[in-house]
């Protein structure tokens, strides 16, 4: 009767295919670091095995992944931050984006089994990693001259405001790159997925979807039917309890709703303890058997309560879904003051991962 998490394959599929329309022209770099954004690193990079290549935060993800056995090419967004971390990077055939200056002294002072493939990051208004334009040229002949490092460099840069098409700062952070792509003449990265849904002027030869392969919309306020994507975690649980309380009885700790007339209240084996949201409000919407139906008082540890006025015939067993197929997990979000990256990667371990084809 506790949660589980339904993993569609299928809708990753999917939605890697919607980046690729998005952006005809560009390969797509998969980005599936953080486990996946929650979906699980493995099964998330069988699905997507038509992907151009992959993409985590740390060396230690791209490692667990060639010796899963994963041979494509792996990105690595942070890079490396110490000799072990960058001889390991080179003998798993890993690609390191180069962020500051350190990363290039490590490269130019290691003795390396082989050659690392590069990708020079620079900050063109994100302001978090990479190198400021002014030292773009010096770190690109650095490079250059590397022994360590393989002879096919790319570019890269990340965009900071994408989310929201009314904010000029994408547009002025691409013609910041720009003068450099076309002076180092080197394949190049901007798109994030906001980027490839929103910005075509942002596609370059390699595009690096994230969030939108998992089914949640990259845009503030979007919802992922606009974009034809398709809900890739599904959270579920059942009904356990039906209770009936007075008009203005107190729910839960701290008794912060009380009933506004007699009625039925629903309890749901889930709770922050299983990574539903602690700060969802009253009134988030949770579909019990395919209906909407209200969240009501606070959100516990292993529990949450719903008002059941609408379904007075509920029963304990009935399914309920928090989000996923039937519920959009930006609504969902929305309500917790959070967004849908941080719902998938809060599921905890406690709760069982299904999968469907």
């Amino acid at each position: 009767m506790g949660p589980s998490a339904l993993i569609d394959l299928s809708a990753l599929r999917h939605n890697l295919q919607c980046a690729r329309e998005a952006a005809p022209d560009s390969k797509v770099i998969a980005v599936i670091k953080a486990d996946a954004y929650g979906h699980g690193m493995f099964r998330a990079a069988g699905a997507l095995e038509s992907a151009d290549a992959f993409a985590v935060a740390r060396v230690v993800e791209g490692i667990s992944l060639r010796e899963a056995g994963f041979d494509k090419d792996i990105l690595v967004l942070e890079g490396c931050f110490d000799g072990a971390e960058l001889s390991a990077a080179s003998r798993h055939r890993l690609e390191l984006a180069i962020n500051q200056p350190g990363q290039l002294d490590m490269l130019e002072q290691a003795a390396l089994p082989g050659t690392v493939r590069c990708w020079l990051k620079l900050d063109t208004g994100m302001h978090r990693l990479g190198f400021q334009v002014s030292a773009a040229e010096e770190a690109y002949r650095r490079l250059l001259a590397c022994d360590n490092v393989h002879r096919e460099l790319r570019l890269m840069t990340h965009l900071a405001n994408a989310d929201d098409l009314k904010d000029d700062a994408s547009r002025m952070q691409i013609s910041e790159f720009i003068p450099l792509e076309e002076a180092f003449g080197v394949p190049a990265s901007i798109a994030n997925s906001a980027a490839i849904l929103g910005w075509p002027e942002s596609h370059r030869e390699w595009n690096r979807p994230g969030i939108m392969l998992y089914g949640a919309s990259p845009m503030i306020g979007g919802r992922a039917v606009n974009h034809g994507l398709r809900p890739v975690m599904t959270l579920s649980s059942h009904l356990i309890a039906v209770n009936h309380y007075a008009k203005g009885a107190a729910l839960g700790y701290g008794g912060s709703w009380r009933c506004p007339e007699a009625m039925p209240v629903g309890v749901v084996a889930i709770g922050y303890g299983d990574g539903y949201p602690r700060h969802a409000r009253a009134g988030t919407p949770v579909l019990l058997n395919g209906k909407r139906v209200p969240l009501v008082g606070r959100v516990s540890m292993d529990m949450i309560s719903l008002d059941l006025r609408t379904q007075p015939d509920a029963r304990p067993g009935d399914p309920v879904v928090l989000w996923g197929q039937g519920l959009p997990s930006e609504e969902i979000a929305e309500c917790a003051q959070t967004i849908s990256y941080e719902l998938f990667c809060g599921v905890t371990s406690r709760v069982p991962f299904r999968e469907s084809a």
